[in-house]
């Protein structure tokens, strides 16, 4: 079912994750590192979520893969536990989300993020603008009401919420 490392499991999330979703953003949603979301919203997306699970079944990690376009998705809501902070649970993720991706058809993947280095080692690129964006494309994107859509796009709606965070990219 996901993928199996020597202390913890990448699955796919289920309903019961959702409130350890939100235990595990609630202190980076604190600091500004990610954005809080309401129940709702986890439950709406729950299919985009994959979950850390440690051998005994604690939840220590989540993210999220949102397809935006046809050849562009986001990751999203990574987090891991304090306890499990570099022990490869966001790696993990990240390349989990990223076969997902592929295997989805998408050829990039976008986030956006204060964690640069880390985003980094996985091949992810600073974005320096839109240029690379189909001005067509440009234009059904900015009809989307869903925020990851705003920050790709870099909408001026969105800078007070984003302020310090870096656009990254990275072709698959």
């Amino acid at each position: 079912m996901g993928a199996v490392t020597d202390s913890f499991t990448i699955r796919p999330a289920r309903t019961s994750d959702v409130a350890a979703i939100k235990r595990l953003v609630a202190p980076l949603a604190e600091e500004r590192i990610l954005m809080a979301k309401e129940t709702v919203a986890y439950y709406e997306s729950l299919q985009e979520f994959r979950i850390a699970e440690s051998d005994d079944g604690e939840v220590i990690g989540c993210g999220a893969l949102h397809v935006m376009w046809e050849d562009l998705a986001e990751v999203r809501t990574l987090a891991a536990s304090n306890a499990w902070r570099g022990r490869g649970v966001g790696h993990a993720l990240v390349e989990s989300l990223l076969a997902e991706a592929a295997a989805l058809g998408v050829s990039r993947v976008f986030c956006l993020t204060f964690e640069v280095d880390f985003f980094k080692r996985h091949g992810f690129e600073v974005m320096a603008d839109q240029s690379a964006l189909d001005p067509q494309v440009y234009s059904e994107l900015l009809r989307s009401h869903d925020e990851g859509v705003a920050e790709f796009l870099d909408l001026a709606r969105v800078k007070p919420n984003t302020l310090g965070n870096t656009r990254m990219i990275k072709a698959l």
